[in-house]
């Protein structure tokens, strides 16, 4: 029997140096294995977790020792592509592989890696370790002690002993963490998850797991707006704002290739990105990728796990955002390579991914985050409808109840006096408490009506609407629910009322006509920009007429008229040309106090007022 060497191509110093560093999640670990057998044209991945190690193996062509495949995989650093023609496998897959290291990933989860080979019946075998001879020969190991668990004459099993990093314990767990970063799943390939117990679990492809869970997408390119019938939209005329399918994105871009030539390339973006209905609940475990991500593939390979920091700006909304962006032309073997050597990102000088930025984050992005917004604002109207006609019962429940009370105490007294008949103060006195203690409701309806009601209005004008969002801001910060304020400019829809319902009928209904003595604290932000505004007067007005109490937040230098209680002192903000906020000291105590006091009467416990003007200060320019 021949005798067989296997001698790698590297410093062995570099191994010890670049394995157990090389990657900092044993799931990129597991994605550039499964990328491997992906170029190897295999149809089925397994990852199987075993007493003392984890196995990857695969029925890809395999490797011959006597046909050269072992001695090219040992070349380690050696570009497996350089241009189109040796771009593809036999079967037409666009290569993954490119920098020839990814083969060393398994070092950074065992010391000691068996990499078993079948090719034709031909079985190879040795132990790739991060401390090799110094002559760079590796360890055979014998034929007799070559076994696979799931392949039989051709195919690779990749073998971490001891591994560094473990799986998560479940299936369910290692296949939602592997899909988010090796989307590539169909028919012609699989991965399999196979447990200690034998139990084999397939991944489906996820991006048809994600679209079940959105409420609004947009997809880019023919092969992935199939994925716009999987969104449940509960809102019938409003799908063709909430799922968006629409064309690959494209443009041309000057570069210059790996032989210095310039010329022009089409950029070409396909994918999807959308938005969660939900967050709850989606991230199982502490050590889980993230829910919320924007990932970058080149040739169905991932690049770079997530953008979304980059590209947002850390708003709540953010977090209900996802998706999966391709772009081909990062991989186009005749340019430069522009991939990190852990396949965690992309250089971030490079004019491909620098347009890409730019598209998402100043295009793509703030789409989608409006149409949650919008997606937000239908499912709050629906909420919210269903709650104001709950409320008008209990308001008409509560009428029928007084006008009842009012009409049988009446008859009562009435019957228990005789015209021309004198009657003494503690005669008439009696008669009218048995008359009520008689006819007196079930007033726990009143409870239930003011609980019910919203209890701050913001009034201001869309103008003000920075000033506004520091007052809204301000309130949750010290403990009011955003449920019971009312701000029609609110950028969060649950605190607006339904766009259909005007507010002045909502005020009316509740507040003015209402037996309810529940009235609503108003908190005005005025300044020159209420004077040409119809509804921040009628919000006056109805202020005055319901006696509510109020506080004012103005700009500097308007002044607050009646009915507005100008006699008080109010708070004022001074905003800059700019844009830009500032107050004095005395001013930020009394925007301080003025919160702290509404929040007060109101039965919430606001913050300390060393606490509110330090977040304040976060906010504004106190001069």
């Amino acid at each position: 029997m021949e005798k067989k060497e296997y001698k790698i191509e590297i410093d062995p110093r570099i191994l010890e140096l670049l394995g157990p560093n090389l990657y900092t999640n044993i799931y990129y670990v597991l994605a550039e294995l499964i990328a491997n057998a992906y170029d190897a044209d295999a149809h089925n991945v397994y990852i199987i977790s075993e007493e003392d190690s984890i196995r990857v193996e695969d029925d890809g062509h395999g490797m011959s020792y006597k046909k050269g495949g072992i001695a090219k995989y040992l070349g380690v650093a050696k570009l497996s592509r350089t241009d189109e023609n040796d771009s593809v496998t036999d079967l037409g897959r666009k290569k993954m592989g490119r920098k020839g290291i990814g083969k060393l990933a398994a070092l950074s989860v065992s010391e000691n890696v068996d990499i078993l080979t079948i090719a034709e019946g031909e079985k190879s075998g040795f132990v790739l370790s991060r401390h090799p001879d110094d002559d760079g020969l590796l360890q055979p190991i014998n034929d007799i002690d070559i076994h696979f668990e799931k392949i039989d004459d051709h195919g690779t099993a990749i073998v971490m002993k001891n591994p560094e990093y473990k799986l998560h314990k479940t299936n369910a767990a290692i296949k939602r963490n592997i899909v988010n970063i090796f989307p590539l799943i169909d028919r012609d390939f699989r991965i399999h998850i196979i447990n200690k117990d034998g139990k084999d679990d397939v991944i489906e492809r996820m991006d048809d797991i994600f679209a079940k869970s959105l409420c609004t997408i947009i997809t880019l390119g023919a092969d992935y707006g199939t994925l716009a019938n999987k969104v449940n939209v509960p809102f019938a005329d409003k799908k063709d704002t909430l799922v968006d399918v629409r064309p690959a994105y494209s443009e041309k871009l000057p570069l210059i290739n790996s032989l210095g030539e310039k010329k022009e390339y089409q950029l070409v973006i396909e994918g999807w990105i959308g938005a969660y209905e939900s967050t709850k609940g989606r991230k199982k475990d502490a050590s889980d990728f993230p829910d919320n991500f924007i990932s970058l593939y080149a040739n169905k390979k991932m690049g770079e796990f997530n953008i979304l920091p980059k590209v947002g700006k850390n708003r709540l909304i953010e977090s209900y955002i996802v998706g999966q962006l391709y772009v081909d032309l990062f991989e186009l073997s005749e340019l430069p390579d522009m991939a990190l050597s852990n396949r965690q990102g992309y250089k971030s000088d490079d004019p491909r991914y620098e347009k890409v930025i730019s598209y998402v984050g100043k295009i793509l992005l703030p789409e989608i985050i409006n149409k949650r917004a919008t997606y937000a604002s239908l499912k709050n109207a629906s909420v919210q409808k269903k709650q104001l006609n709950e409320q008008r019962k209990r308001e008409a429940d509560l009428k029928r109840t007084v006008e009842n009370f009012k009409r049988k105490t009446s008859e009562r007294i009435a019957s228990h006096f005789v015209d021309g008949e004198a009657y003494d103060s503690n005669q008439v006195k009696a008669v009218v408490d048995t008359a009520i203690n008689d006819s007196i409701p079930d007033f726990g309806i009143k409870k239930k009506v003011d609980t019910a009601k919203r209890k701050i209005l913001i009034s201001q004008t869309s103008a003000d609407k920075d000033l506004s969002d520091l007052v809204y801001n301000f309130l949750l910060f010290n403990g009011v629910p955003a449920k019971e304020i009312i701000y029609s400019n609110c950028d969060e829809a649950v605190s607006r009322i339904p766009d259909d319902i005007p507010i002045f009928d909502y005020l009316r209904d509740f507040f003015v006509n209402s037996y309810s003595d529940q009235k609503i604290y108003v908190i005005f932000v005025t300044s020159e920009n209420i004077k040409g505004s119809f509804g921040t007067m009628a919000e006056i007005g109805a202020a005055w007429i319901t006696k509510a109490d109020h506080k004012i937040i103005n700009i500097y230098d308007f002044k607050p008229q009646e009915p507005l209680n100008n006699r008080v002192t109010w708070q004022s903000t001074v905003i800059d040309e700019e844009g830009n906020i500032s107050m004095t000291k005395l001013n930020a105590d009394l925007f301080c106090q003025k919160i702290e006091d509404v929040c007060t009467k109101l039965g919430y416990q606001p913050k300390e007022r060393k606490t509110n003007m330090l977040r304040l200060s976060d906010s504004v320019k106190i001069v």
